[in-house]
């Protein structure tokens, strides 16, 4: 799931992007939620932003599923020229699923498998796809104390496996749902917690995320665009990510929350022959995006919550527009 504005527009949104980071992570109450008129944090229930993951880990022993139901649907698409044309019909429809155990109160580990069915171009999917699969692992290092000023703090280090189709694609294009390369990501988490006028609590998260790839062998048609008889090899962009989330205690069941994220993909690399001995190179264009995902929490418990949402691409570097419609449950046992 992933409008060429100048150079400086970007720098202002990026730049208030960054200020308002700095402004979240450098201002929690320095009351305590005992404080009279202000809500106490057991008052307040939680599922999560959209996109912005935790920076706290399980109890140890306990488990989180979280399941995610998407379909992204391209909004305008852009020629070699840069050029914006309407976007065909098309669908991809996926999900991923969230799968963690606190193996001790610091460290939380799991896997996020996915799955995907793309309808485009007047051709689907044969069925629905295997999706590459995420092994990852997170460790707190530091804790939020109401009254105090430092914020729950955890490093991810997550490993994808490429189990998805990639290549070998030739007459079923919208069966590949994988990368062919190994990627290693390396995050940095942080959640913290202050009051607003009115005495509700704003939860606000910031992660940072830096991923790495290897490279994937390819023959035929793939997911870099090659065609039938082509051998060779892509070797995709490192990408880096941002993301500041917000979570508005409404009620203690309602809440209402707000990603604001960016993102930058690296150049990927495709080179090799083509079916008649030829050579063939291609390189994609750097490629940057503002992310915003607005939704809205239902917590049944403080245990199981829904949020639905969407995720939004609405401008961005040689990036396709998008909107996103998002559904997902949160379940603690």
């Amino acid at each position: 799931m992933r409008s060429n504005p100048r150079q400086a527009g970007r720098g202002a949104w990026l730049t208030a992007l960054l200020a308002a980071l700095i402004g979240g992570v450098a201002l929690p109450a320095h009351a305590s939620d005992a404080t009279p008129g202000r809500q106490a944090l057991d008052e307040a229930w939680w599922t999560g932003p959209l996109l912005a993951s935790g920076a706290s880990t399980l109890p140890k022993g306990h488990m989180l599923i979280e399941p995610y139901l998407y379909d992204a649907k391209p909004y305008g698409v852009l020629d070699d020229k840069g050029k914006r044309h309407p976007a065909p019909d098309a669908d991809t429809f996926g999900s991923q699923t969230y799968l963690l155990y606190g193996v001790t109160d610091t460290f939380t580990a799991g896997l996020i498998p996915r799955f995907g069915y793309r309808r485009a171009g007047g051709r689907s999917s044969s069925g629905v796809q295997v999706g590459d699969l995420t092994v990852q692992g997170q460790y707190r290092l530091t804790q939020y104390k109401p009254g105090g000023r430092t914020p729950t703090i955890s490093v991810l280090l997550q490993e994808t496996l490429p189990i998805g189709r990639h290549d070998q694609l030739d007459g079923r294009a919208n069966d590949g749902f994988g990368g062919g390369a190994y990627a290693t990501t390396l995050g940095l988490n942080s959640q913290t917690y202050f009051w607003t006028p009115n005495g509700r609590i704003l939860r606000t998260r910031l992660n940072l995320a830096y991923t790495r790839s290897g490279h994937a062998k390819v023959r035929d048609t793939s997911v870099y665009g090659t065609p039938t008889g082509f051998s060779g090899r892509a070797e995709p962009g490192d990408s880096f990510n941002i993301d500041l989330a917000f979570e508005y205690s409404i009620t203690q069941k309602w809440v209402a929350a707000m990603d604001i994220g960016y993102q930058r993909d690296a150049s990927t690399r495709v080179s090799g022959v083509d079916g008649a001995g030829a050579a063939f190179e291609r390189r994609s264009p750097v490629s940057e995006a503002l992310i915003l995902a607005p939704a809205v929490e239902y917590n049944i418990s403080p245990a199981l919550g829904v949020i639905a949402g969407a995720r939004i691409i609405p401008a961005g570097r040689n990036t396709t527009a998008s909107v996103t419609p998002v559904i997902a449950v949160n379940y603690v046992l």
